[in-house]
């Protein structure tokens, strides 16, 4: 009997392992689709008079996908060889746009996954943590102060957002840390460098600086371009690759230091190093498309309550869901209001600022300081 029930309950626990892994597979597909739905939306707006039907016949122009000179152009910015003019207008002004969206999208997704591990907290993201004003505050300066320095503009975030995490950790260390402790630490961080970035504006002579800076602050993907997508593709790329491969060091983080450490792990040091990546990740997204407010934090919460906690799962989701929700953000920004183009950080905000309160609310205990 006991050798039947065994053999069941692996049975059983197969099955269950079977149903997450389609529950994934499913929910991958369905992210996909309305990432590419989302953006076909994208494309087919814009000051150029376009119908549906010419704007996607030129997404799907066989001439570029396979011309190789063209994506040549597109990514190392070489001369543009030569399209039709509907080509010219979705593939050099529309479609970076969604580009610069799958990429931000994916790696604030995964950048907020991480945190939640490294803290095991699950109200952490880099905007709550003083990651994404730190970073914010890099960025800007160099917009403002030291234009010249703006081709390593995600090195000089990371930089931002590194030594904003590190002011977080350090005031909310007290012989370890608490999850009220380090969000505290984060609100505190928060508005010192929100304080800095309005600081900075007195410094800018050029009124377009300063409108740019203003965009950039509220999070915005309006005048993206390739560009951008040539910043932030290979540093975005390395930090999911080494977010996915670190997927069961932050299952076992997850499981608490005491355990971690029985199980042989360093675990300051494997939760310095992922905390690294995190920050780069997110460093990537705030470079390109600025401060997008609670997106970190959202994003994770929807993959966890969908396919699991599982880390390793969890991961390849927020690869798929940050571009379908960001990309999708971005139409309702841009449709919302008609001609005028709403920053899409506020609409993450909008959504993000009630549901970090339902959080809240949801917790049984948050914790002792």
């Amino acid at each position: 009997m006991a050798g039947a029930e065994s053999v069941g309950g692996n049975a059983a626990t197969e099955q269950r392992d079977s149903w997450v892994t389609g529950t994934l597979a499913v929910f991958c597909l369905a992210s996909t689709v309305v990432t590419v739905v989302a953006g076909l939306i994208q494309v087919s707006f814009g000051e150029y008079s376009m119908t549906f039907l010419q704007a996607w016949k030129a997404v799907f122009n066989p001439a570029v996908i396979f011309d190789l000179n063209a994506w040549v152009s597109f990514l190392f910015g070489t001369e543009r060889p030569e399209m039709s003019t509907d080509s010219i207008v979705v593939w050099n002004l529309r479609l970076p746009r969604v580009f610069v969206g799958i990429i931000t999208g994916a790696t604030l997704a995964v950048s907020g996954a991480i945190f939640q591990a490294v803290t095991r907290n699950e109200l952490a993201s880099p905007f709550i943590l003083g990651v994404s004003s730190g970073a914010g505050f890099a960025v800007l300066a160099t917009l403002v102060v030291f234009s010249g320095l703006a081709p390593f503009l995600p090195l000089i975030a990371a930089l931002g957002g590194t030594l904003a995490f590190g002011v977080v950790y350090a005031i909310a260390w007290k012989g370890g840390t608490s999850p009220v402790r380090l969000v505290l630490a984060g609100v505190i961080v928060n508005m010192v460098f929100q304080s800095l970035q309005q600081g900075l504006f007195f410094f800018a002579d050029d009124l377009g600086v300063v409108q740019t800076a203003i965009a950039w602050i509220t999070g915005s993907l309006t005048g993206t371009g390739w560009e951008e997508v040539r910043i932030a593709i290979l540093p975005a790329l390395i930090s999911i690759g080494i977010a996915l491969a670190g997927a069961r060091q932050l299952n076992v983080l997850m499981l608490g230091e005491n355990t971690a450490r029985s199980l042989g792990m360093r675990v300051e040091r494997v939760r310095f190093f992922l905390s690294g990546v995190a920050i780069l990740a997110a460093s990537v997204a705030i470079a390109v498309a600025g401060v997008v407010s609670f997106f970190g934090l959202v994003v994770p919460h929807i993959v966890r309550n969908t396919v699991g906690g599982d880390y390793r799962r969890l991961m390849v989701g927020c690869v798929f869901a940050g571009p379908a929700l960001m990309v999708t953000a971005d139409v309702g920004a841009r449709l919302a209001m008609g001609g005028t183009q709403m920053p899409v950080g506020v609409v993450t905000g909008l959504i993000g600022g009630p549901y970090f309160l339902y959080l809240m609310r949801k917790q049984q205990s948050m914790g002792e300081l």
